[in-house]
């Protein structure tokens, strides 16, 4: 089944997730002037699987069910599958400017398959074909899922088991006939209370000593003992002044992030998918980032579309716009945008069938792509910025821009002096200024920013983490006896 977006929107207000913010619990957080946002970014990916223009990209056909579902709850089955992930991806981050969530669930799913399998084949276990039955239930029920892999870690020189606090790395407290139960956190969740259900994953590789750590499974977003606490963003009190519109730039997208804790949860076999095989973390771990690490040569070009349009739109309206140096800062930033997208789909076009048959993206390239995303979206950021100018952090409140309250000898509102002085170009009105340039504000410092800026250095792990996976996937050796050879060193 297809939800439609309003679909989506109800099937939320039927759970009893636990959402806490500002240090209160959040009853209604589905229609939380903060909150609600976010889930207009998750809608949209449900709207346009109904949408015949979009339909090739966003839907395609279950290897498990036979019917059409949504590309987010997909299992790829070639390179042609991959590539339509990214464009997929560019395609949502044009049309909400954000970050909309379910990119986590499916990168998780893809991982899951390959790696559950290949822990039957060695141990003679059932993960695969529970998984397999449980994916079924996300495909035929349409479900956002948040694929959970981030710890807080503690104390990053220790290893779980050597925490003080050994809660500080998800683990099994108890095994017992009919499940398993769990304690510790996750930090850092996009999407995670939007979201239906959660899949846990382990987040590094671990040694022996931490088999209580290797452990995956999925729960409802509601299961008791799970809840979650909503990460803070900035500018992001704007949304609950009254009347806000033009203060909030991208006023109706929007990007999420909590910490999702687990107090003492409860989960039954038939969903647990990893228990104690700590010598396959290390193996889930690097291919759920190689998949999201890809992901983010389609998400992070799709919303630096919507950026460099911004910036273009500042020019106009400053009057800049003929100028060869922001013509040619345009430039640079499309030729940044595009460099990001060429890695995503190579990454996408060198992928290769896993032995469980779903199709898993070149490892190095996916790499090479997310270490790009640690830099060029910083520079067109930059870029941004530089274009738009001060005022786009400078300039008055939009109460401000609609104040009758009348100042100075002539007699002014302070609304007719702000929209006198703040003028652009002839012919364009100061509020299309003003919006374009508090927007520009959104997506490089504001609520956006999670789904673009500093969610494009750490999102998917560090820099660090690719460099050492691009240190392993490089072949350094190889390329030593390329260069012998044509030396003429024996």
């Amino acid at each position: 089944m297809l939800m439609t977006g309003d679909q989506y929107i109800e099937s939320l207000r039927k759970l009893k997730t636990r959402v806490y913010m500002f240090g209160e619990k959040v009853d209604n957080w589905v229609d939380h002037p903060i909150i609600r946002p976010s889930i207009n970014s998750v809608k949209m990916t449900y709207d346009l699987a109904h949408d015949p223009e979009y339909a090739d990209l966003m839907t395609a056909k279950s290897n498990l069910t036979g019917e059409v579902i949504n590309r987010f709850c997909h299992l790829h089955q070639s390179t042609d599958d991959l590539r339509k992930k990214v464009k997929m991806q560019r395609l949502l981050g044009q049309k909400t400017g954000s970050c909309f969530q379910r990119c986590v669930g499916m990168d998780a799913f893809n991982a899951l398959y390959s790696t559950t399998y290949e822990i039957d084949e060695k141990y003679g276990t059932e993960y695969h074909k529970r998984f397999v039955e449980y994916l079924k239930y996300v495909q035929e029920n349409d479900l956002t899922v948040d694929g959970a892999m981030t710890d807080p870690k503690g104390d990053r020189s220790k290893s779980p088991s050597q925490q003080e606090d050994p809660d500080l790395y998800v683990h099994v407290v108890e095994k017992r006939d009919d499940g398993i139960v769990v304690r510790g956190a996750k930090a850092h969740q996009t999407g995670s209370i939007n979201s239906h259900e959660h899949l846990i994953m382990p987040t590094i590789s671990l040694p022996e000593a931490d088999k209580a750590y290797a452990v995956s499974f999925a729960v409802p977003s509601d299961v008791e003992g799970l809840f979650m606490i909503y990460g803070r963003q900035s500018c992001d009190t704007r949304k609950l002044e009254e009347g806000a519109d033009v203060d909030l730039g991208n006023k109706e997208f929007g990007g999420q992030e909590a910490l999702v804790v687990f107090d003492d949860v409860f989960v039954p076999w038939e969903r647990v998918f990893m228990c104690e095989e700590w010598d396959f973390a290390g193996m889930l771990v690097e291919r759920f980032a190689g998949y999201h690490r890809q992901s983010y040569g389609g998400c992070k070009v799709g919303v630096g579309d919507v950026l460099i349009g911004a910036a273009a739109l500042a020019a106009d309206y400053n009057g800049v716009s003929k100028t060869s140096h922001v013509k040619d800062k345009l430039i640079e930033m499309t030729h940044l945008n595009e460099t990001l997208y060429c890695c995503g789909i190579a990454c996408s076009s060198e992928g290769y069938p896993t032995k469980a048959g779903n199709y898993e993206i070149d490892m190095l390239l996916a790499n090479v792509c997310k270490q790009n995303v640690t830099r060029f979206p910083y520079e067109i950021v930059r870029l941004a910025e530089d274009i738009a100018g001060g005022l786009m952090v400078t300039m008055p409140s939009e109460k401000d821009f609609k104040s009758d309250l009348k100042v100075g000898k002539k007699g002014e509102t302070i609304g007719e002096l702000c929209n006198k002085f703040f003028k652009g170009a002839s012919g364009v009105p100061t509020e299309h200024r003003m919006r374009i340039l508090r927007f520009i504000e959104n997506m490089a410092l504001g609520t956006a920013a999670v789904g673009y800026r500093t969610e494009s250095m750490h999102g998917a792990g560090s820099p660090q983490a690719q460099r050492i996976m691009i240190a392993r996937q490089g072949n350094i050796e190889a390329k030593k006896e390329l260069a012998k050879v044509l030396a003429g060193i024996k």
